[in-house]
């Protein structure tokens, strides 16, 4: 994905504060030389920001004609209005490690026997995970096939498969779960009889 960036001039809060009135975002780029104090179109920015990919991809950043590549480090938002309010980049080349976050995408669930034969449900326990590797080996999303699992069954880190170079990163957690079978809970709805009259209450009523 590309973007386009503008070298900021001014620093400070007013400065800041003067460039988000205008429909701009103050950043920064770092890494592999000096600091770069940059700012981007609002607008454009967060639309960029919906979309997976811009998060867990290298990204192509064009600044004053120079093309860099970056990846995404950090985002402030307002708390509670949809407005950006500083954004971070690092840049990397083929040599960079680095340490991303990645989206889950889940596979074949439907098709598994746990779903279609056992009538079970999966549950996703993770939704992404922290991996590291060469910056140019870096995955835009890990496929996690679900295929495989049947009733009783889970699905570990240990189970995905990665391509070389690419290792997850667990914090001393062993071997922690992905997405685990789980089997559906049937209620037993209960329909109480209606009390019969007391006796005293029908004979009164006869008369």
């Amino acid at each position: 994905m590309k973007f386009v960036a503008y070298a900021r001039e001014l620093q400070g809060t007013g400065a800041s504060r003067r460039l988000r009135v205008s429909g701009k975002v103050p950043g920064i780029v770092y890494g592999a030389g000096q600091p770069v104090s940059i700012e981007l179109d609002h607008n454009a920015l967060f639309h960029a920001l919906k979309k997976e990919a811009f998060h867990s991809s290298v990204l192509e950043m064009d600044l004053a004609g120079t093309s860099e590549k970056v990846v995404l480090r950090d985002v402030q938002m307002h708390a509670y209005k949809p407005l950006v309010l500083h954004v971070d980049f690092q840049r990397v080349d083929a040599t960079t490690r680095i340490h991303k976050k990645v989206p889950l995408h889940f596979v074949n669930e439907a098709e598994s026997q746990a779903v279609k034969f056992d009538k079970c449900l999966i549950t996703h326990v993770i939704a992404s995970v922290e991996i590291e590797c060469l910056a140019e080996k870096l995955p835009e999303f890990i496929t996690v096939d679900l295929g495989g699992l049947a009733k009783g069954q889970s699905l570990h880190i240990d189970d995905i498969k990665l391509d070389a170079g690419v290792k997850i990163i667990t914090h001393g957690k062993k071997n922690p779960v992905v997405a685990t079978v789980v089997p559906i809970v049937e209620e037993e709805i209960v329909v109480a009889a209606a009390p019969a009259p007391a006796k005293g209450k029908a004979a009164k009523g006869k008369k």
